[in-house]
């Protein structure tokens, strides 16, 4: 069975591009049908460009410079999303909280992929907030997340996989950082690859 993606990123895209590449070497049943970013300069973009996917850019600004709500900005989103009709919407970097105008039209059907345990570090910030609590000598390892998103909770909703990335002593952010995308990059893969061969 092929199933059809959308991907959401914001920045970089280096787990798109481990998407694109399990894709093109038959590792992922997949077909990315679009990815869309809210960044224009979305390094990500180019990714998808280079792999002849269709892109678009849907930002924010323009919403809030006309006062529009944020679930109208959402709204136009799942429109967007839903002119490629996507199996499974992949947040893959997307630094927006999709509120329920979004989720409603793509039920247990959108994914996450998150730089913490269950349970641990929700938000932006969390490869520094797992730093800090090794520091405070709280912790020695964080991990990868990957869940499905029900609602507007940050980080939270049924998981689908999890690994442990261990914190070594003298990690920088940027060192930390590259073992944890290391990890996503295989994770997410495997995790995608299974919801689509288990048909949910």
């Amino acid at each position: 069975m092929t199933a059809t993606i959308a991907v959401l990123i914001s920045g970089n895209g280096s787990n798109l591009q481990a998407l694109i590449d399990a894709v093109a070497d038959g590792r992922l049943h997949a077909w990315i049908t679009v990815v869309v970013s809210n960044r224009k300069a979305a390094f990500g973009l180019e990714r998808a460009r280079r792999a002849g996917i269709p892109v678009r850019y849907h930002p924010l600004k323009p919403y809030r410079d006309a006062n529009r709500s944020r679930a109208e900005y959402d709204a136009a989103l799942a429109d967007l999303v839903n002119e490629y009709a996507p199996d499974w919407v992949v947040l893959a970097g997307w630094m927006h909280i999709l509120s329920d105008t979004f989720l409603r039209h793509f039920p247990n059907r959108v994914v996450n992929l998150h730089p913490a345990l269950p349970g641990q570090f929700p938000g932006a910030h969390a490869i520094d907030d797992a730093l800090a609590a090794r520091a405070r000598g709280e912790i020695d390892h964080t991990g990868v997340m990957i869940h499905l998103v029900p609602d507007e909770r940050v980080d939270e909703g049924p998981v689908l996989a999890t690994q442990t990335v261990p914190i070594h002593p003298g990690d920088t952010h940027e060192t930390l950082a590259d073992r944890i995308h290391a990890i996503e990059h295989q994770l997410l893969v495997d995790t995608v690859q299974k919801l689509i061969e288990d048909g949910q």
